[in-house]
């Protein structure tokens, strides 16, 4: 019996990647931006900010957190912009509010992503208690690539 594939569908056409400004993050981000362009693919880059992280600082504090991460933010919506200019890829930013693994999947399901990239994590209790990249592999709902 023969088979009929339809030529040029194959691959993703939308990859979500997680960034954070971490080294692997950033890795990751990287990565993603190369299959992107390689694939011909849409690439999603979600931010989450977590404001959570805030709560208990002096007031003063929180308020520099604050300020330090949407800074952060910025840049990295900089270099998304410049990374398109430089590319060619098709990529859109997104920051958001919350915990990093809701927030992940729920973008990568609002853009019906075919894949989602994050960095490894650099924690060490991660090995024990489960790490972002492996609560989304347990999720199952796109092939997940954790980049180290």
């Amino acid at each position: 019996m023969a088979h009929d594939f339809e030529l040029g569908t194959d691959g993703p056409k939308v990859l979500v990647v997680g960034v954070d400004g971490s080294t692997t993050s950033m890795r990751a981000g990287a990565y993603a931006a190369g299959l992107a362009r390689r694939q011909r693919s849409r690439l999603v880059v979600v931010y989450v900010s977590r404001p959570g992280a805030f709560v208990g600082l002096a007031p003063g504090a929180a308020a520099v957190a604050r300020q330090a991460d949407h800074e952060l933010a910025e840049d990295l919506r900089r270099q998304v912009a410049e990374g398109v200019a430089w590319t060619g890829i098709r990529a859109q930013f997104h920051e958001v509010h919350g915990d990093p693994y809701i927030e992940i999947l729920r973008v990568a399901d609002e853009v019906n992503a075919d894949g989602v990239i994050v960095g490894a994590s650099m924690r060490a209790g991660h090995r024990f208690a489960g790490s972002l990249a492996i609560r989304l592999v347990k999720a199952g709902r796109w092939p997940v690539t954790v980049v180290p």
